[in-house]
């Protein structure tokens, strides 16, 4: 149990319906960052989302990039490319969108239709596929389904340790100022 949540972890509460064994603890591991992330957000103040404390990533950086990443490990998972749209997305990442100011909400939805998606892929994803290789990014760097699948989490859980230190250390920096 988690000191904010009566019940268990989520990899303590048993095996999701149609996610072959192998893929259950990345899909565990994304539900638990989802719920982490909307716990420890659920009072983030919109205007901390592009500090930057001591110079690391600000806590918008990181819901952007934990989108953009599931997204991108899951088109390379599919063998495809990625489009003008990821491109575009991914060039955003590090300073937010130009067309709409970010919201907490808005990004933690983000993030939370990524994982959605992603579990769908996990669904969808057939054992006799984890071992066929997959290229990554433009130099296509080898890879397996398994190596996207994993990297898709393990990726998410690393982003996520970094974001909750992050936003604790905006919000303790803003409330010393004011």
């Amino acid at each position: 149990m988690t000191p904010s949540s009566p019940q268990p972890e989520v990899w303590l509460r048993g095996p999701l319906p149609d996610v072959l064994p192998l893929l259950q603890p990345i899909a565990h591991a994304l539900l638990q960052a989802r719920e982490e992330l909307q716990v420890a957000l659920r009072h983030f103040p919109d205007h901390l989302l592009q500090v930057r404390p001591a110079g690391v990533a600000s806590v918008g950086f990181h819901l952007r990039h934990l989108a953009g990443v599931l997204d991108r490990m899951q088109t390379y998972a599919r063998y495809k490319p990625l489009s003008q749209a990821q491109f575009e997305f991914l060039a955003a990442e590090k300073e937010g969108s130009t067309t709409s100011p970010d919201t907490v909400a808005h990004l933690l939805q983000q993030f939370a239709g990524q994982v959605e998606a992603m579990l769908d892929t996990l669904r969808a994803t057939p054992e006799a596929t984890l071992a066929e290789f997959r290229p990554v990014g433009r130099a296509g760097l080898p890879s397996t389904v398994m190596g996207l699948l994993v990297h898709a989490a393990e990726h998410t859980t690393r982003h996520v340790g970094q974001l909750l230190v992050t936003a604790r250390v905006a919000q303790a920096g803003a409330a010393a100022s004011a």
